[in-house]
C-alpha cells in the first residue's frame, strides 16, 4: 500500500477553504482512477496549539506503480492545478508505504 499524504498548510481564510475544498476540489481528486481510497480531515494537535496543518488528505493507492499510473492520470493533473485556487497556506506532500 502506497498512500499519499497531502498536508495543507492554514489558509488565509479558513471558511473559503473548506468551501472550495468540499465543493470542487474533492470530487476532482475522488475521480483519480486506481485509488483504494481517499479520505480528509482536519487537524488538532493534543496540547491546544495550533498543528502545523490545517487539513490533511490521503489518497491510497495498491503500489508505486499503481499510484504512478494514477497521478499521471488526466484527472490527477486536473486536481493538481486546482490546488492553487485555494490552497493559501501551501501544501506538503509526501508518501508513506508498507
Amino acid at each position: 500500500m502506497h498512500v499519499l499524504m497531502v498536508c495543507y498548510g492554514h489558509p488565509t481564510d479558513p471558511a473559503a477553504f473548506d468551501a472550495h475544498y468540499t465543493s470542487t476540489h474533492a470530487p476532482l481528486a475522488e475521480k483519480i482512477p486506481g485509488m483504494s481510497s481517499f479520505t480528509y480531515r482536519h487537524t488538532a494537535s493534543l496540547d491546544g496549539s495550533q498543528p502545523p496543518y490545517y487539513l490533511i488528505a490521503e489518497l491510497s493507492f495498491p503500489s508505486a506503480e499503481a499510484m504512478g499510473a494514477s497521478l499521471g492520470s488526466p484527472e490527477a493533473q486536473a486536481a493538481t492545478a486546482d490546488v492553487p485556487n485555494f490552497a493559501t497556506g501551501g501544501v506538503t506532500m509526501f508518501v508513506a508505504y508498507d
